[in-house]
C-alpha cells in the first residue's frame, strides 16, 4: 500500500516519540505547566525571534481554530475567511456553533486578496443598517493555503495592512507551517508571519507530532484568561506534557525545518513522476499538497494496486481532480514505487 492521502497518516517522528518514551514515568505538573511545556515555549520564542511572545498548546486544528476565533471576536462580529478556507468549509460548522459567521470572499488559487478584504470592509461600513449586520471582527487566512499554495510577502503585508486600517486582528492557521516555511518558492520567513499577523499557529498534528498546535500571539497580548476560555472550550489537556515534549522536541537542533523540508523535496520528486506522464495540475502548489487531474479509469487502477489519494473534486465527466500529500515520513522509495506502478499500468 501506498498511502498519500495526507500528512498524517503516521504517528509521529522517531525523536518526538523518543522524547515521549523517555520523559513517560516522569511525574510532572498538569496543564501545561511542566517543565517540557516552559523549554517549549521558549524554543519556539527564539524560532520566532518574539521573545515576549504568549503560547499556548492545544491538540487539533478545528479546536484551535475555534477557540482562537471565539476567544477574539465580540458576540455581533464574525470572521472573514476565503471562500475555500479550512473554517468555512472542513470544520463542521465549528466556528458557526460558537455563534459566529464565516464571512466568505472569492478564493484566488486559495487565497484572499487585499483590495477586495479593503472594499468588503468599507462597503459594510459605508451601509448605514450596518448596525443590523453581522460585524467584520476579524480575518483569518491559511498559510499553506488548502490548495497547498502560499502568500507572497507583499501579498501578506498588504493584507495585514488592510487589518491595521479597519483594525481587525490577523489569525494565521498554521497547520501544515512547516511546509510553507521550507517551500522553494516561497520568500516568507517565520519572523515575517511573526510581525504581520497578531496571532497564528505552528502545526505539529501534519509536521512530525502524534497531535498537538502550539498558538503563538507574537506581541504577548493574548485574551486576558485564555487558559480558563481554552478549558471552556474544552480544549485544555490535563496531561499538558504530552504537547510540551512534542514541541519541546520538534523544536530542539531544528528537527521542525529539517523534516519539513523532507515533504517538500519528496512533493517535487512527485510532480515530475506525474508531469514525465503527461499528466496535468489543477493548480501549481509549491508545497506538499499537489492536485493532478486524472482519468477515472486510471484512477481505479491505481486502487486496484493499493495506491491511496484523496478524491477532491470533479474535473468533468471522465477526469477526477485528486490530492496527493507528501509529508515528514514520505521516502523516496515510496515515490519511486508510484512511478514503478504507473510505468506499469502504461506499458
Amino acid at each position: 500500500m501506498l498511502n498519500f492521502a495526507s500528512d498524517y497518516t503516521e504517528g509521529c517522528h522517531p525523536k518526538v516519540l523518543e522524547a515521549l518514551t523517555r520523559s513517560n514515568m516522569e511525574q510532572l505538573t498538569g496543564y501545561g505547566t511542566d517543565t517540557y511545556t516552559e523549554s517549549a515555549k521558549n524554543r519556539i520564542r527564539d524560532f520566532i525571534g518574539c521573545p515576549d511572545a504568549d503560547i499556548f498548546f492545544l491538540t487539533g486544528g478545528t479546536q484551535t481554530n475555534q477557540t482562537v476565533i471565539d476567544t477574539t471576536l465580540r458576540m455581533y462580529e464574525g470572521v472573514v475567511s476565503a471562500q475555500s478556507g479550512h473554517v468555512n468549509c472542513h470544520e463542521a460548522g465549528a466556528i458557526e456553533y460558537t455563534g459566529h459567521k464565516v464571512m466568505a470572499l472569492p478564493a484566488h488559487d486559495g487565497r484572499i486578496d487585499a483590495e477586495e478584504l479593503d472594499r468588503f470592509v468599507k462597503s459594510f461600513y459605508d451601509d448605514s443598517d450596518h448596525d443590523h449586520m453581522v460585524f467584520p471582527g476579524m480575518v483569518y487566512i491559511s498559510h499553506p493555503t488548502e490548495y497547498g499554495t502560499l502568500y507572497s510577502k507583499s501579498e501578506l503585508t498588504a493584507i495585514s495592512g488592510v487589518c491595521r486600517k479597519w483594525k481587525l486582528p490577523l489569525f494565521l492557521d498554521g497547520a501544515r507551517l512547516g511546509y510553507g516555511l521550507m517551500s522553494k518558492s516561497t520568500d516568507v520567513t517565520i519572523k515575517d508571519i511573526a510581525e504581520l499577523t497578531d496571532v497564528f499557529y505552528i502545526g505539529g498534528t501534519k509536521v512530525g507530532a502524534l497531535c498537538g498546535e502550539a498558538v503563538v500571539y507574537p506581541k504577548g497580548d493574548a485574551p486576558k484568561q485564555m487558559v480558563t476560555m481554552i478549558k471552556q472550550h474544552g480544549a485544555l489537556v490535563a496531561k499538558g506534557r504530552l504537547n510540551g515534549v512534542q514541541f519541546d522536541a520538534l523544536f530542539t537542533d531544528g528537527l521542525y525545518t529539517e523534516i519539513a523540508k523532507n515533504a517538500i523535496d519528496r512533493a517535487e520528486e512527485l510532480k515530475k513522476v506525474f508531469a514525465d506522464r503527461g499528466y496535468s495540475f489543477f493548480i501549481n502548489s509549491p508545497t506538499n499538497q499537489q492536485f493532478i487531474v486524472m482519468p477515472k479509469k486510471t484512477l481505479e487502477a491505481l486502487e486496484e494496486k493499493g495506491v491511496i489519494y484523496t478524491n477532491w473534486e470533479p474535473y468533468d465527466e471522465e477526469n477526477m481532480v485528486v490530492r496527493f500529500c507528501t509529508s515528514w515520513a514520505t521516502t523516496r522509495e515510496q515515490i519511486e514505487a508510484l512511478a514503478e506502478i504507473m510505468d506499469a499500468r502504461n506499458s
